[in-house]
């Protein structure tokens, strides 16, 4: 099968600073300040065309990062993404304008996507009929709740029919009846053999929708496998998890800090 998604040794490293002058500083002289963050450490994975990839792992494993730097709006510090096909994020307000009415926003999103006027005014009912929005759609996004907000940028993403669809936590906010709505949707693109990303925290969804499951641990690839190999894993370790105290999960993430140093280390 075709490759949708190719990951190849991703790293992405941040600078956390104790200060604003700290930073300034670290901008205006030779040395360095600020301690080194690394949110992805040499991440690989292949997607085929039409998998459907849940992406795992408790908060601050790099899930959305991933997601971000796939769809091409965070740029990776090392490392090489391919992306057969265009690709686009549902995350909460991700890419709205806070300051723009919700139609402005559909308008704007299209026409970066390439679309026409025509294109455009063709598309704007179907997008605002299935976001829900109708009597909100001229009022600015900055207004808007997290949720409208989520259905507003699923309505414009699965509307404008991508080839790839990365689906970051957008379905757990707002009302169930839309996630259920959204779910359906995200079923039909699965018919016809859409390539998806699906990053959420609800196993029972990963169970229902996904077929491969990219584990991630403090930024790096924990496991990488089908549904039935990976999930159960995952499921024993946050039983696992759930049970340590404060110091033991300190403890923990050292030992994954050891392991992405030398990861990073290797690459």
């Amino acid at each position: 099968m075709d490759k949708a998604i190719r990951v190849r040794n991703i790293t992405k490293k941040y600078k956390l600073y104790k200060s604003t002058k700290e930073r300034l500083l670290d901008m205006i002289t030779p040395k360095s300040y600020g301690e080194d963050f690394y949110a992805l450490a040499d991440v690989s994975f292949e997607a085929e065309k039409g998998d459907i990839v849940g992406f795992i792992g408790i908060n601050g494993s790099g899930k959305s990062t991933l997601s971000n730097i796939i769809a091409g709006i965070v740029p990776e510090t090392s490392g090489t993404v391919e992306v057969n096909g265009q690709a686009s994020l549902i995350a909460v307000s991700s890419g709205l304008k806070g300051d723009l009415s919700g139609r402005d926003n559909i308008e704007l999103k299209c026409l970066m996507l390439g679309f026409t006027k025509e294109e455009i005014k063709e598309l704007e009912p179907k997008i605002i009929e299935f976001s829900e929005l109708e009597q909100f759609i001229d009022q600015p996004v900055k207004s808007y709740s997290s949720g409208m907000k989520s259905r507003l940028g699923f309505a414009i993403s699965v509307t404008v029919n991508p080839d790839i669809l990365i689906i970051d936590e957008a379905l757990s906010v707002g009302d169930k009846a839309f996630a259920e709505k959204s779910l359906s949707k995200m079923k039909e693109f699965k018919e016809h053999g859409k390539t998806m990303i699906f990053v959420s925290h609800s196993l029972g969804q990963m169970k229902e929708f996904c077929e491969k499951i990219l584990w991630l641990e403090y930024g790096l690839v924990k496991d990488f496998g089908t549904v039935e190999e990976v999930i159960p894993k995952y499921e024993e370790f946050l039983r696992e998890f759930k049970t340590m105290n404060k110091k033991e999960r300190e403890a923990y993430r050292n030992e994954a800090m050891k392991l992405q140093s030398k990861a990073l280390k290797l690459n």
